[in-house]
C-alpha cells in the first residue's frame, strides 16, 4: 500500500513543533491519524499549538509536552512522561533548530582591504555555540534519550530535518551550516548504527522558506521586499520562489511510511531545484 495508512494510530514525538516548519509537519501527521506530542522548551507554546492542531476537524490526538533539546534530564522526564500516557514512540522528529543574528557575520567575504570589523573574527562564540548546540546537539541528544524503546522493540523510523546549507554553505551563517552538515553525517552514522535493531533513520533537507530565523536576511524589515540575499536565493533556485511549508509533508509521510521500509540513512532534498543548479 503507498496512501500512508500504516501510519494511522502510530505515536511520534516532535521536537520544534511550534515553529513554521513544525506546525505544519503536525499537522501532517494529524491528517495521516497519527497521535502527536509537540515537544517544546516553553509548556504552554506547545500545548496551544496541540489544542490548534486537535480542534483541526481533519486531525487527531495531538498533545504539548515541555521539553528542552539540549537538556539531558529535561529530556527524560519527557519520555517519562510519554512512556506513562501513550507507552513507547513509533516515530521520532528532529525539527527543533534555528538561526540566531549572534552567530551571522556582517559581511559575506573579507574584502580586499582585509578590514575585519563584521566577519568571522567578530563573531560571538557564545552565540556561534548557541546555534550549533540547538541544531546539532539538539538532534543527537533526543535521539539518544527518546529512541531507546524504539531500539528495544525493534522498530521504528526517524526523521531530523536537514537543510540546503549542509550541501552549499551560505555566507554569514557559519555555525548553522556546520551544525546541518553534522546532521547529515550524523543521520548516515545512526542509520548504520541503528539497522540492525529495525529503527529507520532518514532526513529531509529543506529548501529556502521564510521562516522567524531568517526572516530578518532575506526581507527588508520596514519595505517588506527581498533582500540582494533574498533575491541570490531566487535566482539560483530553477522554480523562481521560496518552498512553501506543505511541500515538505508529502516526503515526511513517505519516509515515515511503510511505503519506504527499505531506505535509511538517505537525505532528501526539497529544494526546488537549488542543489541540482550550477548557476550556468
Amino acid at each position: 500500500m503507498n496512501d500512508f495508512s500504516d501510519l494511522k494510530g502510530k505515536v511520534a514525538a516532535i521536537t520544534g513543533g511550534s515553529g513554521v516548519i513544525g506546525m505544519t509537519l503536525v499537522k501532517g501527521l494529524c491528517s495521516a491519524g497519527v497521535t502527536v506530542i509537540i515537544l517544546d522548551v516553553k509548556p504552554a507554546r506547545g500545548t496551544v499549538t496541540a489544542a490548534e492542531m486537535t480542534a483541526r476537524p481533519d486531525c487527531g490526538l495531538a498533545v504539548g509536552i515541555g521539553a528542552d533539546v539540549t537538556d539531558r534530564d529535561s529530556l527524560i522526564r519527557a519520555r517519562e512522561e510519554i512512556r506513562e500516557k501513550f507507552g513507547s514512540l513509533d516515530i521520532l522528529i528532529n525539527c527543533a533548530g534555528g538561526n540566531k543574528a549572534s552567530a551571522t557575520t556582517a559581511k559575506e567575504c573579507i574584502g580586499s582591504d582585509k578590514e575585519l570589523g563584521g566577519t568571522f573574527f567578530e563573531l560571538d562564540i557564545e552565540g556561534f555555540d548557541g546555534v550549533f548546540d540547538l541544531n546539532f546537539k539538539g538532534t543527537v541528544l533526543p535521539t539518544m534519550i527518546l529512541a531507546e524503546d524504539m531500539v528495544k522493540k525493534g522498530s521504528g523510523a526517524i526523521l531530523n530535518i536537514s537543510s540546503m546549507n549542509a550541501y552549499r554553505p551560505l555566507t554569514k551563517i557559519p555555525a548553522y551550516s556546520a551544525a546541518k552538515a553534522a546532521i547529515n553525517n550524523f543521520t548516515q552514522w545512526l542509520a548504520v548504527h541503528f539497522a540492525p535493531a529495525g529503527v529507520r533513520v532518514n532526513a529531509i533537507a529543506p529548501g529556502f522558506l521564510l521562516t522567524n530565523q531568517n526572516r530578518f536576511l532575506l526581507t527588508d524589515e520596514q519595505t517588506g521586499e527581498m533582500t540582494p540575499r533574498g533575491k541570490k536565493i531566487i535566482s539560483a533556485t530553477p522554480m523562481g520562489r521560496y518552498a512553501e511549508p506543505e511541500e515538505l509533508v508529502g516526503t515526511m509521510l513517505y519516509l515515515l511510511s511503510d511505503t519506504s521500509s527499505f531506505v535509511t540513512g538517505v537525505v532528501i532534498p526539497v529544494d526546488g531545484g537549488f542543489s541540482a543548479y550550477s548557476g550556468v
